[in-house]
């Protein structure tokens, strides 16, 4: 099994919506995956799940719920249990009654498995934050804290014989994304081709080699030996161009100055390498086109935009989109699995 983690500082780059479609799409090469929320927001959750099955893992009527106007939980549909999210995982932890709980991942569809995500995980942060100088001391229970979410994916993902972790975190720089980020044996990191990117990616790299190195350093020679602890190997495993405009497949002018500058802060930055010759880009794995026609028909299909049928309102030339959709992704999924070694 490996993990990878979907991860940018810069929110609104897609991060989300590229780990759905490439769970999706990994699973419809032939492996087993488990999709794992760690952002508060919970968007992956409920990019997979419908309104009824929301409701009923979280116990919390929505206002849609409440006017009637989702659908119903019919006997047998529900692909969720209430009670089962990462942040009722951790709630032992949290509120010092023991240790992590055991959740069970909501099966999707045959080899996609989701570990969903809630709102709730947020008030774990703060006790992320105090436990973590505790471990760099040795302290049992800090480290139990601090290697909560490695156990809880690493049971998960053994529960349902996974291939492939697929991990969606938030766009910052906080003690959950820490805690979710040691437990990664890669990071991809989806990039936009702006300042913004440009800048959370700058600050990104020293960071993380930061996490590793103290983790590493400090922590990992204390561990109680009956602690399941990661490596925190987060080898960075390359960058996706996420939605830039295209003209005649290429990306329009306005994105051309920024697209040429993240080869080399990747380098420098992430990998702590010496800027790269400017004909030299391996550290792309893609650039994906804007999609933003498609993703409106997928939300409401509740399906991947590759996958978008006729009777989805995929209709005309759209379907020439959605198969050009499908090849881009198919070719992501490839290259992705081929740098972790399951190619």
């Amino acid at each position: 099994m490996t993990s990878i983690a979907l991860f940018n500082n810069k929110g609104g780059v897609g991060k989300t919506t590229l780990t759905y479609h490439l769970a999706h799409m990994i699973r419809r090469i032939g492996l087993t995956v488990l999709a794992v929320d760690l952002d508060p927001q919970a968007n992956l959750t409920s990019m997979f799940l419908d309104e009824s099955e929301i409701e009923e893992l979280w116990e919390s009527p929505s206002d849609l719920i409440l006017q009637g106007t989702a659908f119903p939980i019919l006997p047998g549909t529900s692909r969720v249990r209430g009670g089962q999210t990462i942040a009722d995982a951790v709630r032992p932890i949290l509120e010092g009654t023991g240790d992590i709980a055991s959740v069970e991942p909501a099966q999707l569809q045959s080899g996609l498995w989701l570990l969903p995500g809630s709102l709730d995980l947020s008030r774990f942060e703060d006790k992320l934050s105090l436990e973590w100088s505790r471990a760099y001391g040795g302290d049992p229970a800090a480290i139990r804290t601090s290697t909560a979410f490695h156990r809880i994916i690493e049971q998960a993902a053994r529960s349902v014989e996974a291939d492939v972790v697929l991990m969606d975190v938030g766009p910052n720089l906080g003690a959950i994304n820490r805690a979710a980020l040691i437990s990664a044996d890669h990071v991809l990191m989806p990039l936009a081709a702006d300042l913004f990117s440009l800048k959370g990616l700058s600050n990104l790299g020293p960071t993380l080699r930061d996490w590793r190195d103290a983790w590493q350093s400090l922590v990992l020679p204390k561990v109680p030996s009956g602690i399941p602890a990661p490596q925190a190997a987060m080898q960075p495993l390359g960058y996706v161009i996420m939605q830039p405009e295209m003209r005649l497949d290429r990306p329009v002018k306005a994105y051309a100055r920024w697209l040429d500058r993240i080869p080399e802060l990747y380098a420098v930055t992430v990998l702590g390498e010496n800027a790269p010759p400017r004909d030299k880009n391996e550290h792309r794995i893609a650039t994906l086109r804007n999609y933003r026609s498609l993703m409106p028909l997928s939300h409401d299909a509740r399906k991947p935009m590759f996958d978008l049928k006729p009777a989805d309102g995929a209709l005309g030339s759209t379907q020439q989109y959605v198969a050009t959709c499908y090849r881009e992704f198919r070719t992501l999924a490839d290259e992705v699995l081929g740098r972790v070694g399951l190619g």
